[in-house]
């Protein structure tokens, strides 16, 4: 299921898959049901995975009464290696500030931290699945974890992801995993891709603007930090646009 690979092979700035290809694939996806979930746990490798991956999805959940909670599994300080405008720690200040101010504009808690390495998660799964063990073990039943998908490209989304599966394992919690960079690296009815476990969410409008002005806060993401070629944008226009649709999408 490790498609790492597949991500390296098609590098941020390349542009990936358009948008306009996904668009005219057309493909008919069953809408989840979230009537039987109570908690929410949503598992994001870096600040702003869960906003891109289910920003919109953790609104709606929370305005329906169900208990919404964020984990932050790194601080995300390895975004800009090399950069000569921020050092590791001052990313990291920056980007906890980023998701907490994602977090005011869709209403939901601030996330946990756990503060593992941002580029190393897999040297630590088995300290992230106690992690992760811990905090579903308290919760009550219809418990769902939301993580990254374990073939989502990114080798910390897909540790996350396995992290979370053994943690669901232990604790009966509901998996369900989003992709991110998935959009990125595959293509329509790509082989890699579990096609058909994959649920969507429809977005109303005004939860959708909401999740847009979530993501605008990261601003460490979505902005040059300067005109260093270290310190250019990870998240381009092209790459939001795959993941500021009017729905979001989950395997199940």
């Amino acid at each position: 299921m490790v498609n790492s690979k597949l991500f390296a092979q098609k590098p941020v700035d390349d542009g990936g898959t358009p948008e306009s290809v996904w668009q005219q694939w057309q493909r008919p996806f069953p809408e989840l049901d979230l009537s039987s979930c109570k908690r929410l746990v949503i598992v994001a490798p870096h600040p702003d995975d869960e906003i891109l991956g289910l920003g919109g999805t953790a609104l709606m959940a929370t305005r329906s009464g169900i208990d919404v909670q964020i984990v932050s599994v790194t601080d995300g300080g390895a975004s800009h290696p090399g950069s000569p405008t921020l050092t590791r720690a001052e990313l990291e200040q920056r980007r906890r500030v980023e998701s907490v101010r994602a977090a005011e504009e869709l209403g939901t808690p601030v996330p946990v931290r756990l503060m593992l390495p941002d580029g190393d998660i897999r040297t630590h799964s088995n300290e992230l699945a106690e992690r992760l063990h811990e905090i579903l073990a308290e919760a009550p039943d219809g418990t769902w974890c939301a993580s990254t998908w374990r073939g989502d490209g990114h080798p910390d989304h897909e540790a996350t992801g396995t992290a979370a599966a053994q943690a669901c394992a232990d604790t009966g919690a509901r998996l369900i995993e989003y992709p991110v960079w998935t959009w990125h690296w595959a293509t329509p009815e790509h082989p890699s891709v579990p096609w058909d476990r994959l649920h969507t969410i429809t977005l109303p409008d005004d939860v959708r603007q909401a999740k847009t002005s979530a993501v605008q806060q990261f601003t460490t993401q979505i902005l040059p930090l300067s005109d260093h070629p270290a310190d250019q944008p990870i998240l381009p226009p092209h790459a939001l646009t795959r993941l500021l649709r009017t729905y979001e999408t989950v395997f199940v």
